[in-house]
């Protein structure tokens, strides 16, 4: 298991930019790059023991170990080559899907600043 979780942690590193940018592709004669919030985390324990310490009751053993991983992209937009230059294009559904949680937690906060103050 330690294992398992040390190879995966020595690998992170490694993948860096390879998600957040896709690979670039030619529509309609204009170069794309596909851009993205990328997020993930991983996670194990282990247990062991004997119980009750307090020395009521049966003696009990246990053990245990347990693991798990996971991971999200959230498409941000997408970098488009043009006569122009190069120029960013974001996903609109994704700055909303990232803007209303902020939204709601700012105006939470600002009404308990509000209250906090009467």
């Amino acid at each position: 298991m330690t294992q398992l979780i040390e190879k995966l942690t020595n690998a992170v590193p490694s993948w860096g930019a390879k998600l957040a940018y896709g690979e670039t592709t030619t529509i309609n004669g204009q170069e794309i790059m596909p851009v993205a919030l990328v997020g993930f985390g991983f996670g194990g324990g282990e247990g062991s023991g004997e119980l009750p310490e307090d020395g009521q009751g049966p003696v009990r053993s246990g053990e245990g170990s347990g693991g798990g991983g996971g991971g999200y992209a959230l498409p941000v937009g997408a970098y488009v080559g043009g006569p122009d230059g190069l120029r960013f294009r974001a996903n609109p559904i994704a700055l909303i899907a990232v803007a209303a949680p902020l939204a709601s937690a700012i105006g939470w906060s600002i009404a308990r600043i509000i209250r906090a103050v009467r």
